[in-house]
This record gives structure tokens, C-alpha cells and sequence, in this order.
């Protein structure tokens, strides 16, 4: 599996990037103390108004909440401002006492105002000051503090559809409180970034953290592979981090920080993922000449599983390089002597079992149908050991090239719990991950427990699985959901899960399929 690695700093870097350059994002905190006391049965109810001053004239910024009936405030809104390292920023902190429901600052009375640069709020971290009138006189013995904040910032990378919607591939941890941001290099799949192609855009945005989940927007820019792939050897791309909005109204505006790149490589390799489907033909689903039935047969030509093996098998497909499905049923009698088989061949031809592309399925799934009979009981361990048989070959003979996925189809009842927990156990220590698609409105609590996203699951013997392999997905909370948003919950844990099998190995991923 291709891969590509990444070490970006930004949105400033420091020393590292030309005076020019430097902007950011910083935070400003406000207090107050001893303001003038406007009102007659009870204290003042300031805010505070934050203007900058552009072609000699005062634009406002922002507000603050109004403290009530206050005269030491110290409010909770914060202002953000761009920082231009080689400008000269001037602010003008101004405070009023809320008399009326206005927005016009002419409604209120005045308690005074403070005038400063950012450069100088910035240079001191924290700046204690008196506040005067229109008049230049003191305002009583009104004063200001403001506090200077840095970004948290963080980094999104996403990629372009054949729709021409973004979807999110990776999101960097955030560094907190620095105006030198390092992120840790990361590895994502290339064909999870762009498709596999190296010419395709891919938009990286940056963004400032807020603990109330309301993220500020600093910047973006739009790249590919092939250029980010010319940072190597010491060789650094700067990107400059640009707000269309603020683009559009500041004539002089240039940028809003430069994201550097210092290396990004690209493995390319012949290794590959191996998909497998299991169905659930079992008696839980239904007689199948009903309506009512998950794998109705329906004149119209689709069913609840016949839906989830096209939208799911149209996201796998694209990972899988030959394009060939092994499809297997598993809970049903077969012709000609009606035994009940876990794990056959939907198509009947046990010695070449392959389905080509997510059609193929479709159509053997299609065929297959009127010719068994549902039964049971919902046994998932054998087809998770079929295919772990597979994965324990091409370990042995180190065929590191290969990395299976097991996609179940299933309405959620299971019958063998116990064994199919210590198939997974087992399988954990393999080239192998389990996608389990649940159809229906079943109760699923069991294909949660499974997924061992909450807690590491064991084996009945207390054997722990040495890894988390399976990734559970209701089908009815995407029906009409578009594809990405499937997309992007059906793949979540296989980039990780391929990766850490590989790195337990100690395999470099020179000759390992690895994000």
C-alpha cells in the first residue's frame, strides 16, 4: 500500500521564516477596575468595544459581554486579532455602561479609553493601564488590563471527491499556547489522501482550538502530493495560509501565517489489501419471500443487504487491487443435500469463489438467493477462521505484501459469542481486520462489544487481543447519508489497525503495506 509521511510547522515558525512573513492569530483577555459608576440606584454595566485603526479612521473589532452592575469586570469574551509582525496595529480599547438595547455606542454612556499598539500588548504579555476620556483626562481611576494569549493551532488535511466535495483524511494534534507550532509527522495512506493520484488537490486548513468546540478559522491552501513530495533533503516548501473573507476586504491583506513543509515522503509499493465478504443467510433475517424480510426478493431488485453490499462494497473496492471479491454466505442449507454450511461460496464454486468488482457480488449475491434455505444458527467464528486461515499462510510465508480484510454483512444476532471472541483474539495477531456491517433495526450491543472500542476484548480463556481489529457500523444510521459520510465511518480504524499490525512486526515500510 502506498503511503506518505509528513513533518509541517506553522502557522509562524519563528526565526525560520522571513519578517515578512509573520503573522498569527492572538488571543486578547480584558479586565477592568475602578471604573467611573454612570448609574444612580446601582452600579455600572460596562462592556467593552475593541476597534483598529485603518486609513485614520476607528473599525470595530468586537464586543465583549456587558458585566452587570459591575465596576471591576473581567470578561469572559475574548478578542482575536491578527498579528502582523512588520505593521503598526493600533487599538483602542473603549468602555461604555450599557443604558439601553442598542447596538449604536452613542446610546450608552462612555467610561473611558485606553490606545495602544498590538505590538506593544504583545512585547509586554500583559499590560496594566489607566483609562482616560474623550478629553485625554483620567477617567476617575478607571484602568485596563489586557492579557495576551497565544494560538492553539492544528491542521486539517482534506481530499477532493469525483463530486467535488472535501472530505476530512487527517487532522493533526493540536499544539497549545505557542506562536511556534511543531506537529509530530504522521503517515496516511495515499490512496486515502488522494485517491492515489499524485496531481490531485488536496486542501490543508488551519484552524485555532477553542475548548467550546467553536474553532477559528485562520487559514487554507490547496496542494498535491507532487509538490508537497519536493520537501525532502533539507529542502522546506512554504505555503501561505490564506482567509478568502479577509482576502476580500483588506486590499493590503497578504496572508495569515505560512505553513512550512520540511519533509514529506512518498512509499510506493506493490502491497495490498485482500477483501472478503461474509453474508448472513440465516433464519433471524427473515423468510426472504416476504416483505418483511432483510433479503427480501424483490421484484423491484433490492433488499436491506442487497443496499448495504452496494454502498459498502463501492468504498472497499477502491482499496482492493485486482478488484476481485471473494463472497462467502454462512447459516443456510444448501442444494443438493441441504446441510447447513457456515462459510460457502455464494457463487457454488467453492474452488474459485471470486466475484469481480462490488457488481459481481450484486449479481452471485442476486442468483444465490431463491436457490438456499435460510437457517442457523448465527455462527460468525468459522468464517473468521476461514479467512484467518489465509492470513496465517501468507504470514508463514512471509508474504508481507498481503493484509486481509473480513467485510460481515450481518442483521446482529449471534449464536457463538465465546468462539467468535477468540477468533478475533486469534486473528488479532494476523494481517487481518473485520468490518462488520449490521442491517436491520436489531439490537447491536453485541457487534459493539466486539469492536473493542470501549475496552480491550479477551478471549473466554482471558487471552487479551493484541490489538483492536474489528469496526462495527449500523447501516440504518447511513441509509441516506451521503457516501463520504459512510465512507469515512466504514474505513475510520483500517488505517491504524493495517499500521500497528505492521510496526508490532517491526517490518519497515519499505517492504510492509503501511499507512
Amino acid at each position: 500500500m502506498d503511503k506518505i509521511t509528513f513533518l509541517c510547522t506553522g502557522p509562524d515558525s519563528g526565526p525560520t521564516v522571513s519578517p515578512q512573513h509573520c503573522i498569527t492569530r492572538v488571543e486578547l483577555s480584558v479586565c477592568c477596575g475602578n471604573l467611573l459608576d454612570r448609574d444612580v440606584t446601582s452600579k455600572s454595566d460596562p462592556f467593552c468595544v475593541l476597534f483598529n485603526e485603518v486609513d485614520s479612521s476607528w473599525v470595530e473589532i468586537g464586543r465583549t459581554e456587558t458585566a452587570v452592575n459591575n465596576l471591576n469586570p473581567v470578561f469572559g469574551v475574548k478578542f482575536k486579532v491578527d498579528y502582523h509582525f512588520e505593521e503598526v496595529q493600533k487599538l483602542k480599547f473603549a468602555l461604555f455602561d450599557e443604558d439601553k438595547c442598542s447596538s449604536q455606542l452613542y446610546e450608552h454612556d462612555f467610561l473611558g479609553e485606553y490606545i495602544c499598539t498590538l505590538g506593544v500588548i504583545v512585547s509586554n504579555k500583559k499590560l496594566h493601564r489607566p483609562l482616560t476620556l474623550a478629553n485625554s483626562k483620567p477617567a476617575g481611576k478607571g484602568t485596563i488590563t489586557d492579557f495576551f494569549g497565544k494560538s492553539d493551532p492544528y491542521l486539517e488535511f482534506h481530499k477532493q471527491g469525483d463530486d467535488g466535495k472535501w472530505m476530512l483524511v487527517h487532522r493533526t494534534e493540536v499544539i497549545k499556547n505557542t506562536l511556534d507550532p511543531v506537529w509530530k509527522p504522521f503517515t496516511v495512506p495515499l490512496i486515502s489522501l488522494c485517491n492515489g493520484d499524485v496531481d490531485r488537490s488536496i486542501k490543508v486548513l488551519c484552524y485555532d482550538y477553542d475548548n467550546d468546540g467553536g474553532h477559528d478559522f485562520i487559514g487554507e491552501f490547496q496542494t498535491t502530493v507532487n509538490k508537497m513530495s519536493e520537501a525532502q533533503n533539507s529542502l522546506e516548501i512554504e505555503f501561505e495560509c490564506i482567509n478568502p473573507k479577509k482576502q476580500k476586504k483588506k486590499k493590503s491583506y497578504k496572508n495569515s501565517g505560512i505553513i512550512i513543509l520540511k519533509s514529506c515522503k512518498v512509499n510506493q509499493d506493490t502491497k495490498s489489501l485482500i477483501d472478503i465478504v461474509g453474508i448472513d443467510f440465516t433464519a433471524s433475517n427473515g423468510n426472504p419471500r416476504e416483505a418483511s424480510s432483510l433479503h427480501f426478493i424483490n421484484p423491484l431488485g433490492s433488499n436491506e443487504y442487497l443496499s448495504a453490499i452496494l454502498a459498502v462494497g463501492q468504498i472497499i473496492q477502491d482499496y482492493d487491487t485486482d478488484k476481485m471479491f471473494p463472497a462467502l454466505g454462512f447459516g443456510a442449507q444448501l442444494p443438493p443435500d441441504w446441510k447447513v454450511s457456515h462459510e460457502f461460496a455464494i457463487n457454488f464454486d467453492p474452488t474459485n469463489p471470486f466475484c469481480q468488482g462490488v457488481e459481481g457480488i450484486a449479481q452471485a449475491y442476486s442468483v444465490c438467493l431463491p436457490h438456499i434455505r435460510f437457517y442457523g444458527p448465527t455462527n460468525f467464528s468459522p468464517i473468521i477462521t476461514h479467512v484467518a486461515r489465509f492470513a496465517t499462510q501468507a504470514l508463514q510465508q512471509e508474504t508481507a505484501a498481503q493484509y486481509f480484510t473480513l467485510l460481515i454483512i450481518t442483521d446482529g444476532v449471534i449464536s457463538d459469542m465465546d468462539e467468535t471472541r477468540h477468533a478475533i483474539v486469534q486473528a488479532a495477531k494476523l494481517p487481518m481486520s473485520i468490518i462488520i456491517i449490521g442491517v436491520g433495526n436489531a439490537d447491536f450491543a453485541a457487534m459493539e462489544f466486539l469492536d473493542g472500542d470501549s475496552s480491550v476484548l479477551r478471549s473466554y480463556t482471558g487471552e487479551e487481543a493484541v490489538r483492536d481489529i474489528v469496526q462495527f457500523v449500523p447501516f440504518r444510521d447511513f441509509r441516506n447519508a451521503p457516501k463520504e459520510t459512510l465512507a469515512k465511518s466504514v474505513l475510520a480504524e483500517l488505517p491504524q489497525q493495517v499500521t500497528q499490525y505492521f510496526k508490532q512486526r517491526n517490518l519497515s515500510p519499505s517492504n510492509t503495506a503501511s499507512e
